[in-house]
């Protein structure tokens, strides 16, 4: 019966890992939104990166209402805090009001290592708070973090 357990457990793994995913990446500096988007698009095959230069622009597509961007579930959320328009904490308070995006998995990954942006951040729920300084020459591991989080978890859908 054990073992019966176990291979079933490795089949729901290998399905999980097997998900297509989509990630959000909301950053309003074109530069380090392409970066993160190129280090995912080449660490993880089956992802798709959608960008959004502020969280206004990230929440219409997210509701289905921008004219050429669409994100398919399930997705994650990579969020930068310091944007114009609408910034990450705006966004995040909005997204957590919002009935059909509440439960949206969010990782903050900021340039800010202000207490009170972390504070703010997991105040509204956020999955992770990852520090764009500290990254560096680490991006391939947010992207092989990303996967684990893809395969060890089930996102909604």
């Amino acid at each position: 019966m054990h073992h019966g357990l176990e291979f079933q457990l490795q089949i729901l793994v290998f399905t999980v890992a097997l998900q297509p995913l989509s990630i959000l990446v909301v950053d309003d500096d074109d530069v380090a939104a392409e970066v993160v988007t190129r280090c995912i698009g080449h660490q993880l095959l089956d992802c798709r990166v959608v960008v959004a230069q502020d969280g206004q622009t990230a929440l219409e597509i997210l509701r289905g209402l921008h004219p050429d961007k669409v994100i398919r579930k399930p997705y994650v959320i990579l969020l930068d805090l310091k944007m114009p328009r609408m910034n990450g904490v705006e966004f995040l308070k909005e997204l957590r009001l919002d009935e059909a995006l509440r439960g949206t998995v969010v990782f903050v990954l900021s340039s800010s290592d202000a207490p009170a942006d972390r504070v703010s951040a997991y105040h509204e729920f956020a999955a992770g708070y990852l520090d764009k300084a500290n990254l560096g020459h680490r991006l391939a591991g947010l992207a092989r973090f990303i996967d684990e989080y893809r395969s060890a978890c089930t996102l909604p859908e």
